[in-house]
């Protein structure tokens, strides 16, 4: 019987991270989710009635004829050993009360932002403060909106320096990995200098 090391190797284990994607009514969260899924993403879309015209604002998203009434769901493999599962949030009031479920065990989040209707982002911000769960904020160029700097934006919506902000495109696949990335990165230094003030 001949002994010797074998050349195959073993399955890596990946690590599995849950990351949200929030943001106002229309900003691009389920362009988002499907642009970057591996898997066919999981929607949970309905169709936009006459009932709910009086609560949902439709102001600046006139063609919009579908909303997200629970979640949407897609995966990312970043590396072999390193899995993105992405929920993205409902977007419109009334469903806010899904947000908490969502965030349970959720390492980071993305708030999506759109130039022309900013105030919208002011919510997703603010939950994800109050709750200590890192965040970049992604703004969506959408086409025929106002590109404005990066620092014109941090200060409307009054960012802590710490926070990442970039420009993205929700509908390109490269783009939303950046974003991706840079959410987890930034995840992992917050919880990085959490140990080490811990430590001190």
């Amino acid at each position: 019987m001949v002994f010797g090391r074998s050349n195959s190797r073993r399955p890596v284990e990946p690590v599995t991270l849950k990351i949200l994607v929030a943001g106002g009514f229309g900003v691009g969260k389920t362009t988002l989710v499907g642009a970057v899924s591996e898997i066919r993403p999981l929607r949970t879309e309905e169709t936009l009635s006459e009932a709910g015209r009086p609560v949902d604002d439709t102001a600046g998203v006139e063609g919009k004829t579908t909303t997200t009434v629970a979640m949407d769901f897609g995966r990312i493999t970043l590396r072999e050993d390193l899995v993105l599962y992405v929920f993205g949030t409902p977007g419109q009031d009334r469903f806010w009360f899904l947000w908490d479920e969502l965030a349970q065990g959720a390492l980071g989040a993305v708030v999506l932002a759109d130039t022309r209707r900013l105030e919208d982002s002011f919510a997703a911000v603010d939950y994800f403060e109050r709750r200590g769960i890192p965040f970049t904020v992604a703004v969506n160029c959408f086409d025929g909106a106002g590109r404005f700097p990066v620092e014109t934006v941090r200060t409307a919506l009054d960012l802590d320096p710490g926070v990442p902000l970039m420009m993205c495109d929700a509908r390109e696949r490269e783009s939303v990995k950046e974003v991706l990335v840079a959410v987890v990165e930034h995840a992992l230094e917050r919880v990085d200098g959490l140990r080490r003030a811990a430590a001190t």
